[in-house]
C-alpha cells in the first residue's frame, strides 16, 4: 500500500483546452477517496493521470516515495476497474484472473494462491470455469475487481465501476466495494458523478468543477458546510435551495448574503413562518414526499412526512443555524 500525493496537476489539450488545472490532493496510506463531479468537470482524466494512461501537462503525480510521471503504467503498482470490466471474452474467469499475474513471470503456485483469495473474498469461486459471457453484470464486476485485487497493488482506481448496472445492483455493489476497501486496507480513488455513491462510499470527497478543486472534505463536512453554491447545488438530493437574499427579507441573518442556502429537510411547516411557499407540485416517496413550490418567484423544495397536511399555500420556517450564506458574484460560502 501507499499514499498518493498530486501537486499542482495540470492537463492542457492542443489548442489550449486546459481539462484539468493546479489540482492538489494528499491521499492517505489506506484512504478511499472518491472524485465526484458532473459530467465533463475533469474527474475521469484526473484518474487516467494517476494510471497513465493520459500525460501530464503540470505538475507531478507521486505513488508512495516515487514520482511517476514518466514512469509506464505497468510499472506504477496501481490496479484500474473500469466501467467496462475489460474482461477478456475467450477466457474463462479464473483465466482473467491470472493473465496479468501470468505476464509478469509469477510463480504458478503463487497465481493460484492468490486467485484462491481474490475468489473466495468476492463469492466467485462457483464460476470460476465460466467465460463472462455466461456471467451477470454484477458478476463480471467481481471479476474485474477481483482481477484487480490479485495483482496487490500499492493502489486500487476506478472508474464508475457501477454505471453499468441497474440501480437496485449498485447499491448492492456499492456496500461490497466499502466492505472490499475496509477489509484490504489499499488506497483507493474512485471516479463517479453520482452524489450518494460518493456519499456513501468516501472516507473524503475531492468535488470538482470545470477541471479545479471546489471543495476537499469528509462526505458530512461537504454536505454540512459546502464551500460553493456549487457544493450546495451538487450534494444532496433533493439540492440545497438557493434563494436571493433579497427575496428573504423578513428571514432573520440573511441581509448581507446576496445568496442564501436550506435544505429542503431544514425547512418547516409554521403558521407564522417568514416564508411563503405557493405549492406546484408534489412527489410521493413513501415514507416522505417532496413539495415543491415558489417563494417570491423563486423555486424552492421541502421535505415533509408522507402525512403532512398540504395546501396551495404553505408557510415555513427555518432554524438560523440552518442557514448556508453565499456571496452572490463569487458563489463563495461567507459563513
Amino acid at each position: 500500500m501507499a499514499s498518493i500525493t498530486l501537486k499542482n496537476l495540470g492537463k492542457i489539450y492542443a489548442g489550449g483546452a486546459r481539462a484539468v488545472g493546479d489540482v492538489n490532493i494528499d491521499i492517505a496510506d489506506g484512504e478511499f477517496i472518491v472524485l465526484v463531479g458532473p459530467s465533463g468537470c475533469g474527474k475521469s482524466t484526473l484518474l487516467r493521470m494517476v494510471a497513465g494512461l493520459e500525460s501530464i501537462s503540470e505538475g507531478e503525480v507521486r505513488i508512495g516515495d516515487r514520482v511517476v510521471n514518466e514512469v509506464e503504467p505497468a510499472d506504477r503498482d496501481i490496479a484500474m476497474v473500469f466501467q467496462n470490466y475489460a474482461l477478456y471474452p475467450h477466457m474463462s474467469v479464473r483465466q482473467n484472473l491470472a493473465y496479468g499475474l501470468k505476464n509478469r513471470g509469477t510463480p504458478k503456485a503463487e497465481i493460484e494462491r492468490r486467485v484462491k483469495i481474490a475468489s473466495d473474498i468476492l463469492q466467485i469461486g462457483a464460476f470460476l470455469d465460466r467465460k463472462p459471457r455466461a456471467l451477470s453484470g454484477g458478476q463480471r464486476q467481481r471479476v474485474a475487481m477481483g482481477r484487480a485485487i490479485v495483482r496487490e497493488p500499492a493502489a486500487f482506481l476506478f472508474d464508475e465501476p457501477l454505471s453499468n448496472l441497474d440501480a437496485k445492483l449498485r447499491v448492492a455493489m456499492r456496500l461490497e466495494i466499502k466492505q472490499l476497501q475496509k477489509r484490504l486496507r489499499t488506497t483507493s480513488l474512485y471516479v463517479t458523478h453520482d452524489q450518494l455513491e460518493a456519499m456513501t462510499l468516501a472516507d473524503r470527497l475531492v468535488v470538482l468543477n470545470g477541471g479545479r478543486i471546489e471543495q476537499i472534505g469528509t462526505p458530512l463536512e461537504v454536505y454540512r458546510r459546502p464551500a460553493s453554491t456549487f457544493v450546495a447545488s451538487f450534494i444532496g438530493s433533493p439540492a440545497m435551495n438557493l434563494i436571493a437574499g433579497a427575496a428573504l427579507p423578513h428571514l432573520p441573518g440573511t441581509g448581507h448574503a446576496g445568496m442564501v442556502g436550506i435544505r429542503p429537510e431544514d425547512l418547516t411547516v409554521t403558521p407564522d413562518g417568514p416564508i411563503v411557499m405557493r405549492v406546484t407540485a408534489v412527489e410521493e416517496l413513501g415514507a416522505q414526499r417532496l413539495v415543491h413550490g415558489q417563494t417570491a418567484d423563486q423555486p424552492m423544495t421541502i421535505t415533509l412526512p408522507s402525512d403532512a397536511p398540504l395546501s396551495d399555500e404553505l408557510r415555513l420556517g427555518c432554524r438560523p443555524q440552518a442557514l448556508h450564506l453565499f456571496d452572490a458574484r463569487t458563489g463563495q460560502r461567507l459563513d
